[in-house]
Order: C-alpha cells, then structure tokens, then sequence
C-alpha cells in the first residue's frame, strides 16, 4: 500500500507529483486490475476557485475535507464519475484527482467495463473513463484508498528518471492559468498529449 507518511507529511502539490509513476489498483470479482499513475491535478483549499472546497464544505464534497488518504468521488456531467485522492491536515478541503492511468494488469477487464474493445492507450487515458474501466462509483466516495478494493500501490520499480512536468489543468473555467496539472513526460497515455 502507498505510504500513509506521504499523506501526513507532503502538501497537495507535492503529492500530485509523487502519486505520479505508481499504482492505483481495483481488485474485482473477475481479478485484479491495475495502471501506472501519469497524470495528476491539483486542487487547493485557498486561492483556487476551480476547487470544489473553495466555498465550503457541503454534502457533495464532504469527503474531501479527510482524513488525508481516503477517495474523494463525484459525479459530473451527468454522465460519469471523478476519482480524487484526499490529501491536506483533515478539515481543508484539499485533493488530487487522478486523470489517467497506464493500463498494466487484466486490460481485457478494464475492456469489459469499458463495454468495447479499445486501444490500450484509451482504456483509462481521461478522468471519466478510468472510473469507468476500474468500476469505480459513488460507493467509494471516503473510501480509505489503503484498503481494499481500492488502493494506492507503490511501485518498488518506479523510474527514477522519469521527466515530470507541470501545465496548467484542463477542461476546468475558473483558475485555469496555475500550473496544477503534472504529467510523465512522454507518456502515451495521457488525457491530452499535445501539451508535452
């Protein structure tokens, strides 16, 4: 399981960079399935209006106030989830939502959440689809993201050279221009490629 150390010890934006090259995995009653983290978004507490805490603490966003460590989902659009990572001292609506992940254990189940066969590099390449291929819903909302069928893995094999780079985030209108959004440079399995 991921470090409960990070939680309590690294502020949101550096968490959004270390969740980057390890595991969230889903264990299902077909199997395990797991990616490869490569694209973060960082929501803070203050002076960030595009964060669901910006104006308090609500029924919607209650999970996201902690503890540091537990699921933070919400339905958007009227058509898919959002899966986010608690992070911040309890109590100040901090998290980092988890964009996209590199497909690397039982795709052919992600497929079958999915409802089609796909690219690989399609499978888990943007929020909404993710929650889709690791059937991940509202029942995980205040989920403890280190226990299970939910959780963060650390990846003993994470590459140490790995190019990390921060862009502004996307698909958002309201504090568009802060550099929030981290990504492994290169990866082809990125919500959007064209930034790196």
């Amino acid at each position: 399981m991921f470090s409960e150390h990070v939680f309590l010890n690294y502020g949101t934006e550096e968490i959004a960079r270390m969740l980057l090259g390890h595991y969230l995995c889903r264990e299902t009653d077909q199997g395990l399935i797991s990616g490869i983290i490569v694209e973060t978004e960082a929501y803070l507490s203050e002076n960030d209006d595009a964060c669901h805490a910006s104006h308090g603490k609500t029924k919607r966003n209650a999970a996201m106030f902690g503890p540091a460590g537990k699921a933070y989902v919400y339905f958007i659009y009227g058509s898919h989830y959002c899966f986010n990572v608690v992070t911040g001292p309890e109590g100040t609506g901090e998290a980092v939502l988890i964009r996209a992940v590199e497909p690397v254990e039982n795709l052919t189940i992600m497929e079958q959440y999915r409802g089609r066969k796909m690219r690989t590099e399609n499978l888990a390449n943007g929020p909404g689809k993710l929650c889709q291929a690791f059937a991940i819903d509202m029942s995980f909302d205040g989920h403890n993201l280190r226990e299970k069928p939910l959780y963060l893995a650390e990846n003993k094999a994470i590459d140490k050279q790995m190019r990390i780079t921060a862009t502004p985030r996307i698909g958002i209108n309201l504090a568009k221009s802060q550099l929030l959004r981290f990504i492994i440079r290169g990866s082809k399995y990125l919500s959007r490629r064209d930034l790196n």
